[in-house]
């Protein structure tokens, strides 16, 4: 069963400021040692005049899940998730697929690029991923506030839907037949897959794509950072759409 929201669980001053400017923090968790100082000092009066419960303690790691929660846990209304439907509208659409990444710092770099870049939506799989907890919020920098996500079971079955829905389905991989840069398609309603680290796509998703894509480099790596790939991705989209 896929959740009924995101972001219920927040750490780190970034990630606590957008869901509090969203209007749905709950509950703040500030260290004692941290409290006075001017940036956070200004977050508890916002989060106060918000309606906010504040609680100083002497040490919020406990209470965190990450290992350095910059002095601030936070509990908020969880964002609602999307249909996959919802997130091909407006047209052409601009997605970002993720084939079961695992550290939640990349799935929270790729939403962060995603947001910059202008894409639509953001795609992850329910199950073998990493979740959309504090880290991925943490490392997204508020972008999950304004992206809209939608959890899906299955990459490959998003494939194949987004397919049917007249949606170019774009996996990168390092042999790719097409390179990135300057694609005709990126002007078409695209979705872009970004395979897990490491492992790249998976096989069954690798074969359903519409079109495999490279980025063509000139070092001897092999690939790239699943984050540094989406972004390099979703801003070709933007140039090519010239909506930068």
């Amino acid at each position: 069963m896929v959740p009924a929201g995101i972001g219920a669980e927040l750490e780190g001053v970034h990630a606590v400021r957008a869901a509090l400017q969203a209007g749905r923090l709950i509950e703040l968790r500030v260290e004692t040692a941290r409290a006075s100082r001017p940036e956070m000092a200004t977050l508890i009066e916002q989060a106060e005049a918000a309606g906010v419960r504040i609680e100083v303690v002497d040490d919020v790691r406990p209470f965190a899940v990450t290992a350095a929660p910059q002095g601030m846990v936070a509990r908020a209304r969880p964002i609602p998730t999307h249909s996959l439907e919802a997130l091909t509208d407006p047209a052409p659409c601009a997605l970002v697929v993720l084939d079961h990444l695992e550290d939640p710092h990349n799935v929270g770099a790729v939403a962060r690029s995603a947001w910059a870049a202008g894409a639509t939506g953001l795609v992850v799989p329910a199950r073998r991923t990493a979740p959309l907890g504090p880290t991925a919020f943490k490392a997204g920098a508020g972008a999950f506030e304004r992206l809209r996500v939608s959890v899906q079971s299955s990459t490959a079955d998003v494939v194949q839907r987004l397919k049917r829905s007249g949606v170019w389905t774009l996996g990168l991989t390092a042999g790719g037949g097409e390179r990135l840069f300057d694609l005709p398609l990126l002007t078409e309603p695209v979705a872009i897959v970004v395979g897990g680290e490491g492992k790249g796509l998976s096989r069954l998703t690798e074969q359903r794509v519409d079109v495999r894509v490279r980025i063509p480099m000139m070092g001897t790596s092999e690939s790239l950072n699943a984050s540094v790939a989406a972004a390099l991705a979703v801003f070709e989209v933007a140039r090519v759409r010239n909506r930068l």
